[in-house]
C-alpha cells in the first residue's frame, strides 16, 4: 500500500498591516493533483483578492488538465497511451520539455522523468500493492525502459522513441502549476500571497508589516517535530524527502525517490530543501538533487546564482550550500 505524509509545516505568524487601508488576509484551499492546494492572499480591496485566488485556482487546474500524466485526456496521457508515442505540442509544452531536459543534463542523466516504469515496478504508480522486493532481473528488464534522451522534440511534435513507454510528470508538475498560478496573481495586482501543495511553496512579497514567509522544516526522523525555520521573501521552495511517499514490504519501508542506475530507493539523503526564485526549478531540483551525490549538488548550488540548498544526510548530519539561511530549531 502507497502511504503519503506531510511533508513541510508551515509557521503563519500574523502581524498588523501598516497604512490608512488594513490588508486583508484571504485564503482558500481546493484539492487538485491529487493533494490540497492553498492559497493565502493580503489586499485591501476583499472582491480583487478573492479574484485573484480564483483566477490562480483556475490555472493550477487547467495545468493539471493539460499536462498530467495520471490525468486521463492530458497530453502527456496521450503521448504515454498513443500507438505511435507521439503528441502535438504547443510553445508551453515544448518550453517545459525544454526545462526537463537542463534538469537531466545538469544531473548527469540521475533526474529521468521517464522512471514510470521503475516506479510501477514498486508499487508506486497502480494500485495493486506489491508484497515482495522487486527482483533483479525484473529491475534489469525495467532499467532499459528509463532513459530521457530517447524523449525528442521535433518542431511541434512530442515523441517517445523505444524501448520508453512513458513520462511521469510527478516530480515536477505541482511545482510549475505554482508558478504559473503566481504569475496570474502578480498580474492582477496582489502583492503579498503565500501558495503551497505541501512540499511546493511560492511566494509574493512578504507578509504585511514588511515580515517575511516563515517556514518551519519538519524534523526528517519526527515529523512531529521542526529542525528550522526558513524566511521567504519573493521566492519559492521545494521539498523532497523519504518519509513522504513508502512502500510497506514485509514490515521494511522504502520510499518512492528511487535511483535508476540502481534500481533501488536512494539510501545517502532523507531530506532535500532547495530555495530558489522559481517555484518550477524548486519543485524539480528537489528531486533532481536528492538522486545526485552531496559533492556534485554543493559544487554546482555554489557555482549559480538564486538557488540554495539543505540537505539531511542518511545518518541526520545536516549541510548546506554556503548561502542557505535558517533558525536553527534544535
Amino acid at each position: 500500500m502507497i502511504k503519503k505524509l506531510s511533508l513541510i509545516m508551515v509557521l503563519v505568524l500574523l502581524f498588523a498591516a501598516c497604512g490608512k487601508k488594513e490588508m486583508q488576509k484571504l485564503e482558500a484551499e481546493k484539492f487538485l493533483f491529487g493533494t490540497y492546494i492553498k492559497i493565502m492572499a493580503y489586499d485591501n480591496n476583499p472582491k480583487e483578492g478573492k479574484e485573484a485566488i480564483n483566477a490562480a485556482f483556475q490555472e493550477i487546474a487547467r495545468i493539471d488538465d493539460k499536462f498530467n500524466s495520471k490525468r486521463p485526456g492530458s497530453l502527456i496521457y496521450k503521448l504515454n497511451t498513443s500507438p505511435t508515442k507521439e503528441v502535438e505540442v504547443d510553445d508551453e509544452g515544448i518550453i517545459l520539455l525544454h526545462s526537463l531536459n537542463e534538469a537531466y543534463t545538469m544531473s548527469k542523466g540521475k533526474y529521468d522523468v521517464t522512471i514510470s516504469p521503475l516506479l510501477n515496478l514498486w508499487g508506486f504508480v497502480e494500485d495493486d500493492e506489491v508484497t515482495e522486493v522487486p527482483s533483479s532481473e525484473a529491475i534489469k528488464k525495467i532499467q532499459k525502459e528509463i532513459d530521457f534522451s530517447k524523449v525528442k522534440i521535433d518542431g511541434h511534435k512530442l515523441k517517445i522513441e523505444a524501448p520508453v513507454e512513458m513520462i511521469d510528470t510527478g516530480s515536477f508538475l505541482k511545482g510549475y502549476a505554482l508558478k504559473e498560478a503566481r504569475e496570474k496573481m502578480i498580474k492582477m495586482g496582489i502583492k503579498s500571497a503565500f501558495l503551497t501543495s505541501i512540499s511546493s511553496i511560492t511566494t509574493i512579497g512578504e507578509k504585511p508589516g514588511n515580515k517575511p514567509w516563515r517556514v518551519g522544516l519538519q524534523d526528517p526522523n519526527n515529523l512531529s517535530e521542526i529542525i528550522g525555520i526558513v524566511s521567504l521573501n519573493n521566492e519559492s521552495m521545494g521539498v523532497s524527502g523519504d518519509y513522504q511517499t513508502f512502500v510497506e514490504i514485509h514490515g521494511k519501508k522504502y520510499h518512492h525517490i528511487l535511483d535508476k542506475s540502481t534500481g533501488y530507493p536512494v539510501t545517502d539523503k532523507k531530506m532535500v530543501v532547495v530555495i530558489t526564485d522559481d517555484a518550477f526549478k524548486a519543485d524539480m531540483y528537489s528531486t533532481a538533487f536528492f538522486l545526485m551525490p552531496i559533492d556534485d549538488i554543493l559544487n554546482y548550488v555554489n557555482a549559480h546564482k538564486n538557488i540554495e540548498v539543505l540537505i539531511v544526510k542518511a545518518n541526520s548530519e545536516i549541510v548546506t550550500s554556503k548561502n542557505f539561511k535558517y533558525e536553527k530549531v534544535k
